[in-house]
């Protein structure tokens, strides 16, 4: 595979430092991308200010440089794309794929993420709370959605059982499901490896790919890694970033994450190097 049939990327969000979990997702993608010959992207996903501390970008670049994990080309910062989004967002609403909510964030707590289409005949102009695509009635067939991922195999959803969902918010911020996938589209990205808590929003952005007539990238999802009390390694739960002054260590950690047995005497180069073979002999991309 060439590099230029071949675009992957790491897109994390500076929420905080990176944690071994968001490193063994980095290594994933990075792996993968090597394995077939192909570019490395790195997209900081800054899209949400009120949940950013400042700094947290350029950490994440610092740990990514620590671990030698050099990427292709420029860093692409969601944060300066807005007229980008605002275009996807014009294209969904003239499509009357759009609509406006005025529920109480109250209320949707409630729905458990599954929005139960209130306000979709109400015709709100102003005051709402989102903009939501309406993915449900005004679709069809399009709602039956369905991929193989390399790891966790074949998936199916019809998504008038989860929902319509947000793609712009009342502080007119994008969301991420609009912004990830207008991004993927105009950098050619063709092959996502990422971690599988993001297996279930995948469907509602092969949805969105499809809106915008792109064929979609293939996927991979890899195990997350979880803390002694069983919960998703994150920030959110308190994940600790890693130590940049053991990076080694650090990828040894990941790969043994990773189901592999790294040889412990190795350079960090050659571990990279070690760990895109395993990773290429476990997870081959089918032809």
């Amino acid at each position: 595979m060439s590099p230029s049939s071949y675009k992957g990327r790491f897109a994390p969000s500076p929420s905080g430092p990176l944690h071994l979990g968001s490193l063994a997702c980095a290594l994933a993608s990075y792996f993968d991308a090597k394995a077939n010959a192909g570019l490395w992207l790195v997209r900081m996903e800054d899209i949400d200010p009120p949940r950013e501390p400042a700094g947290a970008a350029k950490s994440i670049v610092e740990c990514l440089q620590a671990h030698q994990l050099y990427w292709d080309g420029d860093i692409t910062y969601q944060s300066q794309r807005s007229q980008a989004y605002t275009h996807a967002l014009q294209q969904l609403e003239k499509n009357r794929l759009t609509y406006l909510c005025q529920c109480t964030r109250k209320r949707l707590r409630t729905l458990e993420g599954n929005y139960d289409g209130h306000c979709r005949t109400l015709q709100h102009t102003e005051g709402a709370l989102r903009l939501n695509i309406l993915a449900c009635q005004q679709l069809g067939h399009k709602v039956n959605v369905a991929f193989h991922d390399r790891i966790c195999g074949s998936q199916h959803q019809n998504l008038l059982a989860s929902g319509d969902f947000v793609v712009h918010r009342k502080d007119g911020l994008f969301a991420y499901q609009l912004a990830v996938i207008v991004d993927d589209i105009a950098q050619g990205i063709n092959h996502i490896v990422r971690g599988s808590d993001l297996l279930d929003v995948t469907f509602n952005q092969l949805l969105l790919f499809d809106i915008f007539d792109y064929s979609a990238p293939k996927f991979c999802h890899i195990p997350v890694l979880l803390d002694e009390r069983g919960y998703k390694l994150s920030k959110q739960h308190g994940a600790p970033g890693v130590n940049l002054q053991t990076p080694k260590e650090n990828i040894l950690q990941a790969l043994l994450h990773m189901g592999f047995e790294p040889p412990k005497h190795l350079s960090i180069q050659q571990l990279l190097t070690w760990g895109t073979e395993q990773w290429q002999q476990a997870h081959p991309l089918q032809k």
